[in-house]
């Protein structure tokens, strides 16, 4: 008998992703299925997660990210074999805003790997845990969620659709086994915020960001932001009248 923590996690080339798995696999083996576009980077995640945690059973999935059909039948074959614990959504893209304002393709394309497509998983998920009532769904969106801002305001627009879900979904699960987290980082240095370090940004280490994850996760918390200081910070920026914050240039 099985007794390992299912435990899947959508975008596992991630730099947070993998370093979430690492803690999780430190901790107790566990039964893993990470899913990724690229075949190869994923082989790598999970061969470094292999040697890290030998007891483990680690699976991986070269997985659809836009169609629904597709992501359904992804997600009805992860649950066939029983219930998922926990499902980490953590795929995305960080763009240059210049580039969706030249190119309404790229545009599109920020929106829909950013917003649609986790809220698509997270759905595809909601329906199977809801058949049995029981959990976690954790969620990556970003504190560029929680107001617009020139600087970053497509791919903001995209993680605001991440929040505005998460929220209604905690709503729907209220009271029951089903619990929705919600994670809102920081710019963190990972390989996606590389031009941002080129550019004299101060970031917080990826290994703290996806401890504090963990810790949030296991701890059930409904939004979990990191560094915890963000939470402050993206407070006073949502609380700005216009007047006052159409004159930051952030």
């Amino acid at each position: 008998m099985n007794n390992k923590k299912r435990m899947v996690i959508i975008g596992a080339t991630s730099a947070i992703a993998e370093h979430c798995a690492r803690l999780w696999l430190q901790k107790q083996p566990a039964d893993l299925t990470l899913l990724g576009r690229d075949a190869q980077r994923i082989e790598r995640v999970a061969t470094d997660l292999k040697v890290r945690s030998p007891q483990s059973e680690i699976r991986i999935v070269q997985a659809e990210f836009l169609d629904p059909e597709a992501i359904n039948a992804t997600v009805e074959n992860i649950v066939q074999s029983g219930d998922v614990d926990v499902v980490l959504i953590a795929h995305g893209s960080l763009p240059e805003q210049a580039d969706c304002q030249d190119d309404l393709k790229a545009c599109r394309e920020v929106l829909d790997i950013n917003g649609v497509s986790p809220v698509l998983y997270a759905e595809a998920f909601a329906k199977q845990m809801a058949k049995t009532n029981y959990g976690t769904i954790a969620l990556v969106g970003s504190v560029a969620g929680d107001r617009g801002r020139k600087s970053n305001y497509v791919y903001g627009a995209a993680k605001g659709l991440v929040t505005r879900y998460a929220q209604g979904l905690q709503h729907r699960f209220a009271g029951t086994g089903v619990k929705v987290v919600l994670i809102k980082p920081g710019p963190t240095d990972t390989p996606m915020t590389a031009h941002l370090k080129a550019k004299g940004a101060k970031l917080a280490s990826v290994e703290s960001v996806a401890n504090q994850i963990v810790e949030g996760i296991e701890a059930g918390k409904p939004v979990i932001y990191v560094p915890g200081k963000w939470w402050l910070i993206m407070m006073i920026i949502r609380h700005l009248p216009a007047f006052v914050f159409n004159r930051i240039g952030i």
